[in-house]
């Protein structure tokens, strides 16, 4: 199952309107075919892990990160089906695909074909890789990510609004490891206005990954790539999985507000600007309900910078 997660993990930001999984199909003790889900969505994760297999898969151990599908469509065969057909012994999944159309009816279909099915292994991180799906699922919206610069005092920009650069080129690497996992990335027209920023990504083999670009704000004037969006329920409304915010304050401080931040990304500098600017009103009258609102992943360091990454609890 982590080979499987791992190869999920490749196709984060590239599938949409699909989920990004992962498959690995295992015969005698040997790894017969890999498979994710590709670009668009389509060949799916066990598709492309059974046609690698081919006989071999008949006897085999599938393990998938998320349950098999069960509806069929223009694009594909329902991969419940697939798996039967190729006449595999025994699916081990992740997670339950919530979809209605699956829901649960790809194990029953399997089991009901004889195969041993075992669900529920190392779910928890295989949910953290399907974000963006189950948000769209449970919410309707996509998962949205809000990254933020700052100081060690909170700041996230000099008095005068000049935020370049708080961290080292390390740190703003990782920023563009994260744009390569979303498919839309968005900030609002005052960023836009001042920094003239390009968004895409500049690393080595992933400039391809660069995702959409969107302006929340005023419309008028912004180039023919970039989508308009004129507030914070027409982002929502995007059919993208995976949302980046970089900025600005005021859009990060209304996404809090709104409470449609799902991952907090927090990049903090080993410096201190003390009149300098912070995200200003998020909305929160009483410091009680601060509390129990975000779970902490463990920080690292990336150079001199500190990386916290915290997801809302709901």
């Amino acid at each position: 199952m982590g080979a499987a997660l791992a190869l999920a993990s490749r196709g984060i930001g590239q599938t949409t309107p699909n989920p990004s999984v992962g498959c690995v199909i295992v015969r005698d003790g040997r790894v017969v075919g890999r498979g994710h889900t590709q670009p668009g969505g389509r060949p799916h994760a066990e598709a492309m892990a059974l046609e690698q297999a081919g006989e071999a898969a008949r006897g085999a151990c599938a393990h998938v990160t998320l349950e098999p599908c069960a509806h069929n469509s223009v694009r594909g065969p329902a991969c419940a089906d697939s798996l039967i057909a190729a006449g595999v012994a025994r699916v081990v999944v992740a997670a339950a695909d919530l979809d209605p159309r699956t829901n649960g009816k790809g194990i029953a279909r399997l089991a009901a074909a004889g195969i041993a099915v075992t669900s529920g292994v190392r779910t928890a991180e295989a949910e953290a890789g399907l974000a963006g799906f189950l948000t769209r699922l449970r919410h309707g919206r996509p998962h949205i990510t809000l990254k933020l610069a700052v100081s060690l005092d909170g700041a996230i920009a000099m008095a005068d609004g000049r935020s370049r650069w708080l961290t080292s080129p390390r740190a703003r690497a990782a920023t563009h490891l994260l744009r390569s996992r979303c498919d839309l990335i968005v900030v609002g027209r005052g960023t836009w206005d001042a920094d003239a920023p390009t968004l895409d990504v500049r690393l080595p083999t992933l400039e391809p990954r660069s995702p959409r670009v969107g302006v929340v704000g005023r419309a008028g004037g912004l180039p023919a790539h970039v989508a308009h969006f004129a507030d914070l329920a027409a982002v929502a409304a995007d059919p993208a999985l995976h949302v980046l915010v970089e900025g600005g304050m005021g859009l990060a401080a209304s996404l809090l507000a709104a409470d449609l931040v799902d991952t907090l990304v927090l990049h903090r500098a080993p410096i201190l600007i003390g009149a300098g600017r912070t995200l200003g009103d998020i909305g929160l009258n009483d410091l009680a309900h601060a509390h129990g609102r975000w779970a902490a992943a463990p920080a690292f360091m990336l150079g001199p910078d500190g990386i916290e990454r915290f997801t809302r609890i709901r």
